[in-house]
């Protein structure tokens, strides 16, 4: 797809999962970092080879992901 076109999977890089431009970046951890409370900005600094449209894209990407199926989530 033209809109994740940063988005790259390749089973010799790191086992197929989704990753950013053929590195070995994955879009969970890119999620994952976000999630625990890193900034972008933060991001970049600690991967200087990323771009801010990586961490954009990685984002969409997820929550295109999330969107595919259903989750059945308990009652609290």
């Amino acid at each position: 797809m033209k809109e994740f076109d940063r988005i790259t999977q390749n089973p010799a890089v790191m086992g197929g999962k989704p990753c950013l431009r053929g590195m070995r970046v994955t879009v969970g951890m890119i999620v994952g970092q976000i999630g625990a409370g890193e900034t972008i900005d933060s991001l970049l600094e600690a991967y200087p080879y990323l771009e801010r449209e990586d961490i954009m894209q990685a984002l969409r990407y997820a929550a295109w992901r999330a969107q595919e199926r259903e989750i059945v989530l308990a009652d609290a």
